[in-house]
């Protein structure tokens, strides 16, 4: 037995609950991938139609992460967490029973909502739970096993259900699984757990990030079909620009500030934010164009496409497994940077995949490594961005991470799709379909292996500015002692 936030219990049973939470929310973003042709067939969805059950889900989720975290912190994360289950769940049963496109993209929207609830609070729990030190770094590594195990499982159970019982299954078993673990978490989380922050709910500063939000995500999953010079993306970004400048304003007159200065005081939580940025950059847009790789130019089925996203799935579990113990014994700087190249050199790999290719000599090996590097890096930028945060805290902290690597990977989809769409459309004025479909995804792909080293190299200065920083403060805490 442990104590842990004035309650008695053990804690495996809640990290459990928690951690379903999250494989939940992570399932929804890529179950919907592989099932998009039947879902448009079933449903009567237009080419922009079928786009936007991936991205209204995405958009919400995006646009209102930080008001999740911060409503964790002022009525309680478990509160908030149960509240999001209750309502992803209800969206889903919709979403599955939709007749209509309007119906089913609500629906997904609605899902993005109870999922902008469910992740910072739950990641808020796992904090409040489990003090810093080797018992959070365990914790840590099984969510970062989950989040990645998420995102893999979502293909296959995608391909499973669709091809077993056709698309809205979908959505059944994403309900049926947000309700059990409902129940899990009103069971297994005690009420003890659940501090919160007296305050008042910055309104103004909520509503212009998350229209800021909404209007950047929107511009740039638009920009896939539209093209970067459309008004309408154009006028999206400026619209963004100028919202997040009123954020600004908003923040520095407000008592009680959605994004408090506290929260960037140690420089570490800025600095895995953005590294996790460039990360949720090329992480999203792994498992959209590798299941199109594989149904369109090796010509899988919806459940071998998922079947093959088992050895990533399976790596990245070992990974977030090994990644405390790794990080003790290398330290924290030297393992993000290896996990990073790691993923780096599996993207690499994946860039030489062909038209005539097979999934054992183009796919296998560079999954492996793709997802060990994934979820070692993820659990070391998640600890990172999550230092030294006060308990009042967690869950913005838990919020803001989340936001990063969600509109970060916003970005990315958009800018390769973009991409990999010209090369692509060069390619088919002179080679055969498939070699000019392969040509996209490989420049994805290698492009994805350069924004990774990047961030590799970026991870080693922001680390060695890290070092300097402390030992600075360390030596005027020394001078201020010594002074009488």
């Amino acid at each position: 037995m442990r104590k842990y936030a004035g309650t008695t219990a053990r804690p495996g049973p809640a990290l459990a609950a928690l951690a379903a939470a999250q494989f939940t929310v992570m399932l929804a973003t890529s179950i919907v991938n592989v099932a998009l042709p039947q879902i448009r067939a079933g449903v009567g969805l237009s080419d922009s139609g079928t786009t936007w059950v991936v991205n209204a889900y995405g958009l919400a989720f995006g646009a209102l992460l930080l008001a999740g975290g911060r409503a964790a912190d002022l009525l309680g994360p478990r509160r908030v967490l149960l509240a999001g289950l209750g309502l992803f769940g209800v969206a889903s049963l919709a979403a599955g029973l939709s007749t209509t496109p309007e119906a089913l993209i609500a629906a997904r929207a609605v899902q993005g909502l109870g999922a902008a609830a469910i992740a910072p609070s739950a990641l808020a729990l796992v904090m409040l739970l489990f003090p810093p030190g080797p018992a959070r770094g365990r914790a840590l590594g099984v969510w970062g096993a989950v989040s990645g195990a998420g995102g893999a499982a979502g293909v296959l159970l995608g391909g499973v259900l669709t091809q077993a019982w056709g698309w809205p299954w979908i959505f059944h078993a994403v309900a049926i699984g947000a309700f059990l673990v409902l129940v899990l978490t009103a069971i297994r989380v005690p009420r003890a757990a659940s501090a919160t922050e007296r305050g008042r709910f910055d309104l103004p500063g909520t509503a212009t990030v998350s229209l800021a939000l909404t209007a950047l995500v929107w511009g740039l999953t638009t920009a896939r079909s539209s093209g970067w010079a459309d008004p309408q993306v154009t006028g999206s970004f400026v619209l963004a620009a100028a919202l997040l400048a009123a954020f600004v304003l908003v923040e520095r007159r407000h008592p009680h500030p959605l994004l408090p200065p506290r929260l960037f005081t140690t420089g570490r939580v800025a600095a895995g934010n953005l590294l996790m940025a460039l990360l949720g950059s090329v992480w999203i847009a792994l498992f959209f164009f590798l299941p199109l790789y594989q149904q369109h130019v090796l010509g899988s089925s919806p459940l071998v496409t998922g079947l093959g996203q088992l050895p990533l799935a399976g790596a990245n579990m070992l990974g977030s497994a090994l990644a405390p113990r790794i990080s003790r014994r290398i330290g924290a700087p030297a393992t993000v940077t290896a996990a990073l190249l790691t993923e780096a050199a599996g993207m690499l790999w994946l860039s030489r995949i062909s038209a005539d290719g097979s999934y054992l000599a183009g796919v296998l090996g560079p999954s492996v490594l793709i997802g060990l590097g994934l979820s070692i890096a993820f659990v070391q930028l998640t600890s990172l961005s999550l230092d030294a945060v006060r308990r009042e805290d967690a869950g913005l902290a838990g919020g803001l991470v989340n936001t990063t690597r969600q509109v970060g990977g916003a970005i990315g989809l958009a800018v390769l799709a973009t991409l990999a769409g010209s090369v692509t459309a060069r390619a088919a004025t002179h080679q055969p379909h498939l070699d000019a479909l392969t040509a996209g995804y490989r420049l994805a792909f290698a492009l994805s292996a350069a924004v990774l080293t990047a961030t590799a190299l970026l991870a080693l200065l922001l680390a060695r500015r890290g070092r300097t920083v402390d030992r600075a403060a360390a030596n005027r805490a020394a001078a201020l002692t010594r002074t009488p």
